[in-house]
């Protein structure tokens, strides 16, 4: 962890992990009149009649809903687009839905390996990952060795890699392992790709057509917390939006993860702090299992710095 914080992480081991979990659950703000009452419209991504969820407050119980609604094993589920039923990265659902967006849920569809022979210390992937123990692919970079294995598609989730099943790892667990694989061997990644509506052979009940969805207008969303209620809120500033994108950009640069949640998590993290130190203590307190390298954090606290003075684009 920045800052001369690792050795002290270490020395407190569990009780800090407690300590931490009570006080963010302490700390998360109560949740807005109704906001465990709202209903939102949700369809599987390859096609299915329209459900509804209501009652959740984390991307798991989220997704237990959808499953519920559906009557399907939750881990089917690999993760949710915005308003699209399309395996549209800018889409992805995060840590806020607006309230009058619709859920679209994709599942998973047909296994398939790929054998690579890593000839590049960097393979071009980018991973993030549902929230609930899903890591796939949300990027591919032009050009890269992985762009020239037409096997391995954006969407695809990553089950296994070299036959360790890494189905329950987060993002920057699987990234880190990708990364650390020996320059000059072959390795061997085991993916499953999304439903498509093609693959699904029966045909669909009356009203199970793909619904044309309402794209939200209003300013108000439902932000979804790892610990404590969900609560409605406004979106996120023009300058918070702008730090947030920032952020996101730094995590793949530095780790090659992608996740919004965890950026719009840092970027909350900084919002009142004065000067580098608060910044590494407050993501120390709220994000201690990343452990970021220092030159990480201080590139993220410029990038909260120039959001501020509107140096952004």
């Amino acid at each position: 962890m920045p800052l001369g914080l690792r050795g002290r992480r270490q020395r407190r081991g569990k009780e800090t992990s407690r300590l931490v979990e009570s006080e963010a659950a302490a700390a998360a703000p109560p949740a807005a009149p109704g906001a465990a009452r709202l209903q939102f419209h949700t369809q599987l991504a390859h096609g299915s009649a329209t459900g509804r969820v209501e009652g959740f407050g984390s991307a798991r119980e989220l997704y237990a809903k959808i499953a519920q609604a559906f009557r399907i094993d939750p881990d089917e589920i690999m993760f949710c687009t915005l308003n699209t039923h399309k395996a549209d990265m800018d889409k992805l659902l995060g840590a806020q839905i607006g309230l009058e967006d619709f859920i679209f849920a994709h599942i998973k569809g047909q296994r398939k390996e790929v054998e690579v022979l890593k000839t590049d210390d960097v393979l071009g992937l980018t991973i993030t990952d549902n929230g609930t123990g899903c890591p796939f692919i949300k990027r591919i970079k032009e050009g890269s060795l992985m762009d020239q294995t037409k096997t391995v598609c954006v969407g695809d989730h990553i089950e296994t890699i070299n036959g360790k099943n890494v189905s329950n790892c987060r993002h920057y667990e699987v990234a880190k392992m990708l990364k650390d694989l020996e320059k000059g061997q072959v390795f061997k990644l085991q993916l499953i790709e999304p439903l498509k509506a093609f693959e699904k052979l029966e045909p669909r009940s009356k009203g199970g057509t793909l619904t044309t969805a309402k794209v939200s207008r209003g300013r108000e969303t439902l932000r979804l917390r790892t610990k404590g209620p969900a609560t409605v809120e406004e979106m996120p500033t023009e300058v918070e939006e702008k730090a947030i994108k920032k952020v996101d950009e730094l995590l793949e640069t530095y780790m090659g993860i992608r996740d919004i949640e965890l950026a719009a998590t840092m970027v909350e993290a900084g919002r009142d702090k004065k000067n580098p130190d608060e910044f590494a203590v407050a993501l120390d307190e709220t994000l201690g299992d990343f452990a970021f390298p220092d030159e990480f954090v201080f590139d993220v606290w410029g990038a909260i710095g120039d959001a501020k003075q509107g140096r952004l684009e």
